[in-house]
C-alpha cells in the first residue's frame, strides 16, 4: 500500500508534464486521454521498484503512442476494401478451408501460388519469420529460442513481410473480390 501511494505522489507530481508531453503529440485529445489512462495502469501494475518514476512515465507513454501507431499503420485485408461484396470470412474459408467448389479449389491453388512467388522475393530472414510464425505454428518466443535472435528482432522482420506481402498480394485480393 505504501509504494502504491509513493507511485500515485509521483504520477501527481508529474501529471500535467507527461499530459502535455501526450497530448503534444498526438492529434486526437480523445486518443491521448486514453494514452494517460493506460500508463496510468502500467504504473499502478508495477510490482518491482523504479529508480525515476518520472522517467519510467516518460517512456512508458512513448512506448504506448508508438505502439498504437504501429497498430493504426496495419490494415486488415477488409481494411483495403471496404465496399467489396464478398466477406473477409468467405475469402478466409474459400482460402484456408476445405474446397467446396472447383471454383474454391482453383482460387485456393491461385493463392497459394501467388504467395509462394511473394514469399521467394522476400530477404531469407523476413521469410524465416513470416512463414515459421504464421504457417508452421512458431510462437515468437519459440522462433527466438530456435535462432537465438531477440523476439523483437524477429518481430520487426516479420513485420516487415507482412508489409510487403500485403502490397505484393493486394492486386490478387482485389481480382478476387471482384469476380
Amino acid at each position: 500500500m505504501k509504494n502504491e501511494s509513493i507511485l500515485v505522489s509521483a504520477l501527481n507530481a508529474c501529471r500535467s508534464r507527461l499530459k502535455a508531453f501526450i497530448r503534444g503529440r498526438m492529434a486526437v485529445r480523445d486518443e491521448a486521454d486514453d494514452v494517460l489512462q493506460e500508463v496510468t495502469y502500467q504504473l499502478m501494475k508495477i510490482e518491482q521498484p523504479v529508480e525515476n518514476i518520472a522517467a519510467w512515465l516518460f517512456r512508458a507513454a512513448r512506448n504506448e503512442m508508438t505502439d498504437r501507431s504501429r497498430k493504426k499503420r496495419e490494415l486488415s485485408l477488409s481494411d483495403l476494401d471496404s465496399d467489396a461484396d464478398f466477406t473477409e470470412s468467405e475469402l478466409e474459408a474459400t482460402l484456408f478451408g476445405v474446397p467446396q467448389t472447383p471454383e474454391d479449389d482453383y482460387l485456393s491453388a491461385l493463392f497459394w501460388e501467388e504467395l509462394e512467388e511473394a514469399l521467394a522475393e522476400l530477404p531469407p530472414a523476413q521469410r524465416e519469420a513470416f512463414v515459421k510464425t504464421e504457417l508452421q505454428g512458431y510462437s515468437v518466443k519459440q522462433l527466438a529460442e530456435e535462432t537465438g535472435l531477440s523476439c523483437q528482432t524477429l518481430l520487426s522482420r516479420k513485420h516487415k513481410a507482412v508489409l510487403y506481402l500485403r502490397v505484393r498480394l493486394h492486386s490478387l485480393y482485389d481480382q478476387l473480390i471482384e469476380g
